[in-house]
C-alpha cells in the first residue's frame, strides 16, 4: 500500500506537554473559572469554617471551588463524575493541578460550603453588573417545575399512612409477644442467663418504619393546622374582627384541622411536593422562580420553593429583583400564573409598569380585538390589564416575554445538567438551584467578555 499515514507510537513519552498550562488554549472556559477564583471570588465566607488545626490538610478551598464551578457549568454536577472527570478530562486536571479529589470529599465540601456557594449569585451578577450586561429596562419573571432527587413511588398519602401505621404497630406488638413467648419458653428450659439478646431485624425495620410514617404524619397534621389558622384568622379581619379575635378564630381551626386524605408526604425528600411538570405528568418537584433581564438574558433574582402556585412569589421576587441590583426595573412581565390584584398594586407600588397575563388562550382560540375608546370607570383591576395587553402596545411588549426568561430554563436544562437538583432538603435544594443560577449568569459573563474580561471587573 503506498500510502503515508502521520506517525503513531503509544509508548511516545510525554505525549502531553509537561507544564499544565500548556494543556488548554487560552481563550478556554477553565482558565476563566480558574481566574474567577484566583482574583475575583471573595474566599473568606470559604476559609472562615476552617478553625481547627489538627488532623490530614483539606483539599485547598479555592481547587474544591475550581472544580464546582466548572462542573456546574458545563453540566457535570455529580461528586463522582467530577473525580473521574479529574483523570480523564484535561480541563478538570488543569483545574485540579493533576489532583483528584475523592467523590466523596468534594460532596463534602458542597454540603459544607452551601451558604458560601449560595453567594456566589450575587458575586456573579455583580460581575456582570460591572461588564454592562444588565440594564434593568425590561425584566421577566416565570417559574419552573425543577425535579427533585426523590421518586414519587417513595411517597405515601395520609389516608395510606394511618392504614399502615395500624398495620404495623399491630405487627410490631405480635412480634414482641411472640419474642417474649420464646423467651420464657427457653427460660424454662435452659435457664436465664442474664442477657437480652438483640431484637430480631424484622422488628427494627417495622420500628423505623412505623416512626417514618408518624414523622410524615405530624408534618402533615401540623401543615394543616397552619393552612387552617391562617384562612380563619384572615375570614375573620375580612368580617372586620379584632386581632384577639381573629386569634382566637385561627387557634380554634387549627385545633379542628385534619389533613386531606391524598395530601402526601415524600419519605426520600420529605420538603419536596408532587407537581405537574410541563410535559403533564407528576413528580417530586420544587417550584424554582427567575427574574431575567432582557438585555443578556442574565438572572438578577432567584429561589427555589415548595409550592406550586406562582402568583405568592411575584412580591418577594420583584423586592429581590430591587435589592440586588440596586435599582428598580422600568417594566416587569409575567404569565396569567403571577396575576392577582395584589401583585398589580405592589408592582404599582414600586414604580414599576407591571404587565401581567390574566388567563391563557387555547392555541385555536382567537385573540380578542383591540379595545378602542375609553376605559369604562367602573373596570376591575383585571379588566384594566387585559385591555393594557389587547392594545398594539401591550401585545408588542407582552410578546417579548417568552423571548426573555423561558429560554434561561431551556439553557439551565441543557448546559448545566437539567432542571433537577441533587441535594435534598429545602434550602439544600434552594442553595444548589442558586448556585446553577449563578454559573449560569458565568457563563454569559464568558461568553461575553471572554478570558481577558475579568480583570477590569475585580476589585
Amino acid at each position: 500500500m503506498d500510502k503515508t499515514f502521520r506517525r503513531y507510537d503509544p509508548h511516545q513519552v510525554l505525549l502531553m506537554p509537561p507544564s499544565l498550562d500548556e494543556w488548554l488554549p487560552e481563550d478556554h472556559l477553565a482558565r476563566f473559572v480558574s481566574e474567577l477564583v484566583d482574583e475575583t471570588v471573595d474566599l473568606e465566607p470559604f476559609l472562615a469554617s476552617y478553625t481547627e488545626g489538627r488532623g490530614f490538610p483539606p483539599y485547598d478551598p479555592r481547587l474544591m471551588l475550581k472544580l464546582l464551578i466548572y462542573g456546574y457549568v458545563t453540566g457535570v454536577r455529580s461528586s463522582r463524575a467530577i473525580e473521574k472527570a479529574c483523570h480523564d478530562d484535561v480541563a478538570f486536571r488543569f483545574l485540579a493541578a493533576n489532583a483528584a479529589p475523592h467523590y466523596r470529599s468534594i460532596a463534602r465540601f458542597r454540603r459544607r460550603h452551601l451558604a458560601a456557594l449560595k453567594g456566589l449569585f450575587l458575586e456573579s451578577l455583580l460581575l456582570c453588573r460591572k461588564a454592562g450586561m444588565v440594564r434593568m429596562g425590561r425584566v421577566a419573571l416565570d417559574g419552573s417545575k425543577v425535579r427533585a432527587n426523590a421518586s414519587r413511588r417513595k411517597a405515601m398519602s395520609y389516608k395510606r399512612m394511618n392504614e399502615r401505621e395500624a398495620v404495623l404497630a399491630r405487627e410490631i406488638d405480635e412480634i414482641l409477644a411472640e419474642a417474649e413467648a420464646t423467651d420464657t419458653a427457653e427460660d424454662e428450659r435452659f435457664g436465664p442467663d442474664g442477657r437480652d439478646d438483640d431484637l430480631p431485624g424484622e422488628l427494627a425495620r417495622r420500628e423505623s418504619r412505623l416512626a417514618k410514617i408518624r414523622a410524615a404524619k405530624a408534618d402533615l397534621e401540623a401543615e394543616a393546622a397552619e393552612q387552617a389558622a391562617a384562612k380563619a384568622q384572615a375570614r375573620a379581619r375580612k368580617r372586620g374582627a379584632s386581632d384577639e379575635e381573629a386569634a382566637r378564630a385561627g387557634e380554634q381551626a387549627a385545633e379542628e384541622a385534619v389533613p386531606e386524605d391524598q395530601a402526601q408526604r415524600n419519605f426520600t425528600d420529605p420538603e419536596s411536593r408532587i407537581m405537574k411538570t410541563s410535559d403533564g405528568s407528576f413528580h417530586q418537584c420544587y417550584n424554582a422562580q427567575a427574574v431575567v433581564d432582557e438585555e443578556h438574558q442574565v438572572i438578577v433574582a432567584t429561589r427555589l420553593g415548595n409550592s406550586a402556585a406562582d402568583a405568592p412569589t411575584f412580591e418577594p421576587m420583584l423586592n429581590e429583583t430591587i435589592t440586588n441590583c440596586a435599582t428598580t426595573p422600568g417594566q416587569v412581565l409575567a404569565d396569567a400564573g403571577y396575576f392577582s390584584e395584589h401583585n398589580v398594586a405592589a408592582a404599582a407600588e414600586a414604580g414599576v409598569d407591571a404587565l401581567i397575563a390574566t388567563g391563557r388562550m387555547k392555541h385555536s382560540e382567537t385573540p380578542p380585538p383591540a379595545p378602542r375608546g375609553r376605559i369604562p370607570k367602573d373596570a376591575t383591576v383585571k379588566e384594566r390589564m387585559a385591555r393594557k395587553l389587547r392594545t398594539k402596545a401591550g401585545k408588542a411588549t407582552y410578546a417579548r416575554r417568552k423571548a426573555i426568561v423561558e429560554p434561561v430554563f431551556g439553557q439551565i436544562d441543557t448546559c448545566h445538567g437539567g432542571k433537577r437538583v441533587l441535594l435534598r432538603g429545602l434550602d439544600a435544594a434552594d442553595a444548589e438551584w442558586t448556585l446553577l443560577a449563578a454559573c449560569h449568569n458565568l457563563r454569559k459573563l464568558f461568553t461575553h467578555t471572554g478570558t481577558t474580561g475579568l480583570a477590569g471587573l475585580a476589585g
